[in-house]
């Protein structure tokens, strides 16, 4: 008998909190479930958070269950009040046109679009741009209660500051995606971060009194770090699934050097690799914890930018931290000799800013080659005569920069 999903999920972390369970795991263990995950286009690329949703529908979808994933073209001209102190910054439409054409192909890497559960890519603006707002108030005004959304967790961090009507018709509009999908594909479970739980909840609540349907909410867990920050974010911002704005090699170092204690827990919920090697790598809380961070940095760079790019970050990983014969990262910059470190770092992208790069420098973080930069007014002929050298920030970055 075939392994029902819902014990996959749960083994490897996913789960955080549903609804309906028992009734939940019968039917996924039944027959083949359409399900759908959301993802609103705030910004031309997914980034890091968004992976472990999507790894839960690709899961459930190697399992024999259908995945809908719905850009939300609609849902963005309005914008999720969820764990926010202010309101989103509204976007233009062609902003947003822009941004589901660049998040469409990077969904489209996770899963299968053919066979008999193919997945489908759907836009909410097809239907949300459409609605007719009193005949939407009619029709399903009466099923959605106030008193219910405003003790939402998403809406309490904004009703401290002031709730606007405009991110009060969010989860209104969210339920209603989940009601059309259930209507035109038999959706029946709607997955996301369990940051969308008071939303994704609205929804399977919404058919439940509309349509007198069954429908089910399930939320996986969020990337976070042991003291329960968010996980995903480095000195230069997200780690974005573009390459363009964060690189397979920049990807790879975060994950190779994320904290001990977050590494199985990263495998689990990141990559595919199967729990028992899974608990074989991260048996030892010593130097061999290395060979699982690097398996790990492999795994995810593998998955969002294809094996070459993987052998690649490996390998300039290798020739930068390990001596190998393997070329570490390299930059080559239409720069002299006479150039100040400060610009240096700014323009090889190791630092955001002079001032960031000023104060490793005067944390002693930096070195050209061997030596120590320790005048944040020097010059790279100050260091070193070559026009090849390598800089150092921190332990975790070296760069090979050529000047030509």
């Amino acid at each position: 008998m075939k392994e029902n999903v819902f014990d996959i999920l749960e083994r490897r972390g996913f789960i955080k909190q549903t609804v309906f369970k028992e009734d939940l795991y019968g039917l996924l263990g039944s027959r083949s479930v359409t399900f759908y995950c959301g993802f609103d286009p705030t910004a031309d690329s997914l980034h890091i958070g968004h992976f472990i949703p999507l790894m839960a529908a690709s899961i459930m979808q190697k399992a024999g269950h259908k995945p809908i994933l719905l850009v939300g073209g609609g849902t963005a001209m309005i914008g999720d009040p969820s764990n926010r102190n202010d309101m989103r910054q509204m976007m233009t439409r062609e902003t947003i046109e822009n941004n589901v054409q660049k998040i469409k192909p990077q969904l489209a890497r996770f899963l299968s679009f053919e066979g008999e559960n193919a997945a489908r890519i759907v836009n909410n603006a097809d239907w949300l741009c459409q609605l007719n707002y009193i005949d939407f108030l009619r029709d399903y005004g009466a099923y959605l209660s106030v008193n219910k959304m405003l003790t939402a967790d998403c809406f309490k961090t904004r009703l401290e500051k002031g709730l606007s009507f405009l991110e009060f018709n969010y989860m209104p509009m969210q339920a209603y995606d989940f009601l059309r999908l259930y209507t035109d594909y038999g959706c029946e479970l709607e997955i996301g971060g369990n940051d969308q739980w008071s939303n994704i909840l609205a929804g399977a609540d919404f058919i439940r009194r509309v349509a007198h349907k069954d429908a089910y909410a399930l939320t996986c867990t969020l990337l976070e770090t042991k003291d329960g920050k968010k996980m995903g974010k480095t000195q230069k911002g997200a780690l974005w699934l573009d390459s363009a704005k964060t690189s397979p090699y920049d990807m790879y170092q975060f994950f190779r050097n994320v904290d001990d204690e977050e590494v199985e827990n990263c495998l689990k919920l990141l990559t595919y690799v199967e729990l028992g090697e899974i608990s074989a790598l991260c048996a030892y809380r010593d130097e061999r914890i290395n060979a699982a961070k690097k398996r790990l940095a492999y795994e995810v760079v593998k998955l969002i930018h294809g094996v070459d790019a993987a052998d690649k970050a490996q390998e300039q990983a290798m020739g930068a931290f390990e001596g190998a014969s393997a070329e570490m990262p390299t930059v080559e910059l239409a720069l002299g000799s006479d150039s100040g470190i400060l610009d240096l770092m700014v323009v090889c992208n190791v630092c955001a800013s002079k001032s960031e790069a000023r104060r490793l420098i005067e944390g002693g973080g930096v070195k050209v080659n061997d030596k120590k930069v320790d005048n944040v007014y020097g010059k790279v002929s100050d260091y070193t005569d070559g026009v090849e050298f390598v800089l150092h920030k921190g332990k975790k970055t070296r760069i090979k920069v050529v000047l030509k």
